[in-house]
């Protein structure tokens, strides 16, 4: 069986949103599939794919072929991914602020009695 890792998609007219799956070679192209490994919204600006790269390389060790449009959308996940760690270093650790702790509220005053026992005066 020829594994290939393609596009299916899905979304409204002209408006086209994909999912990345592990399909069949022999299936149509919105048809039966093996596994969903990733999305790619090709109207959103910027970031606009998301993938599980584990899987899409645990497929592609298995022999699964991937189409073009996928195999640019796995290098550009391989270069993001990689790129994240070294922003993440870049920018100062940030500390949490000590947190503010509120002062004990006052106890109320002991007095004694005549017969030296002690007392609490207020609520009580």
């Amino acid at each position: 069986m020829a594994v290939s890792i393609r596009l299916r998609r899905e979304g409204a007219k002209n408006r086209p949103y994909y999912k990345v799956v592990v399909a069949d070679s022999r299936s149509p192209r919105d048809g039966k599939f093996i596994e969903i490994i990733g999305t790619y919204d090709p109207k959103k600006p910027g970031h606009n794919s998301t993938l599980k790269l584990d899987r899409a390389e645990y497929w592609i060790s298995k022999g699964a072929q991937a189409s073009d449009t996928v195999r640019s959308l796995i290098k550009r996940n391989k270069k993001q991914v990689a790129s994240a760690p070294a922003e993440a270093a870049s920018e100062a650790p940030v500390t949490p602020a000590p947190a503010k702790t509120m002062p004990a509220p006052p106890e109320p005053p002991v007095t004694e009695t005549a017969a030296g026992e002690p007392t609490q005066t207020g609520s009580g």
